[in-house]
């Protein structure tokens, strides 16, 4: 029986499900393996952040450009031997990339310096027609595929994984438009960066669209809609994007996530209005926000 990638993994998942169900596996057994997304600090030097991320229990960063942060200006400025250093200082590893203003067609760059730096992640966005559905989605899912092969076998030369976030308005932007993705892209390049976010708020379909995609995700995002982060809002409301702040339950998430065996990244993240601020005043606040959901997460794996 001939079966493709995604139909795999299902039945795979599905198997792996239920063998951990019959002998009652706890999800206890499961650990989040963090990395700090640098945005969450804003414009805050790289060595007033690096510090933090032993406090929130991370082992990797995941370095932004601007608007939203700037330190990926920052490696830069400091050049590549420095920035280095300052990660074996404080014994950190090179997570991720993120690169969304470059978009997948302009990365290639940051393939090789990625590379140069031991760092196997690069996170960016799906370019495409915007908001398809059926096989029109899933005949442009495998044109951008086609036209990002340069880019794709770069990156397999590279030992760099490019990892597709969903995100709204986007080629990439729902539950159907990532199965098409993880069915169609190369397993050895091309992974997913899972926003719950940017899907509907539900449970169900967000641990469903888990388990389908298995061991193809490869960040996790730890963070809801809760009241959005494109207006400016009350800093209360703002927040309730973090987990354990707003109304989605992240018990069954967490759950499904080590009943899938994720060994991804996790990053406890938000977005700030405006972009390019911390989440809060002072990096000790940050710090402490994180923290607390990161409680919260612990509390749903008890």
């Amino acid at each position: 029986m001939n079966l493709n990638r995604r139909s795999a993994l299902t039945l795979a998942a599905s198997a792996s499900v239920s063998f951990a169900r019959a002998l009652q596996a706890a999800p206890s057994s499961f650990r989040f393996r963090y990395a700090l997304a640098s945005c969450m600090y804003g414009y805050t030097p790289l060595a007033e952040i690096l510090p933090e991320a032993k406090k929130i229990g991370a082992t990797g960063i995941d370095i932004w450009p601007k608007v939203h942060g700037d330190q990926r200006e920052q490696l830069d400025a400091l050049g590549e031997e420095r920035f280095a250093a300052m990660l074996r200082e404080h014994d950190v590893e090179f997570s991720c990339i993120t690169q969304y203003k470059l978009g997948p067609f302009g990365i290639d760059d940051e393939i090789r310096l990625a590379s140069r730096l031991g760092c196997k992640l690069i996170v960016t966005g799906g370019s495409g027609p915007r908001n398809l559905k059926g096989a029109e989605l899933k005949d442009a899912i495998a044109a951008f595929l086609k036209k990002l092969t340069p880019t794709i076998n770069l990156a397999r030369d590279n030992g760099v994984t490019i990892a597709i976030e969903n995100h709204e308005n986007n080629l990439i932007h729902d539950a159907d438009s990532l199965r098409y993705l993880v069915d169609l892209a190369p397993a050895d390049a091309i992974a997913v960066a899972f926003a719950p976010y940017h899907l509907p708020q539900d449970n169900d379909l967000l641990c469903r669209l888990l388990r389908d995609l298995g061991d193809s995700v490869a960040v996790f995002y730890a963070w809801q809609h809760g009241m959005g982060c494109k207006t400016k809002l009350p800093k209360e409301q703002e927040l309730l994007q973090m987990p354990g702040r707003g109304e989605l339950d992240f018990g069954p998430i967490v759950k499904t996530l080590a009943e899938i065996g994720f060994d991804g990244w996790t990053e406890i993240f938000m977005h700030p209005v405006p972009r390019g601020i911390p989440i809060l005043e002072t990096t000790d606040a940050v710090t402490a926000e994180i923290n607390r959901s990161r409680s919260y997460l612990q509390r749903c794996l008890s």
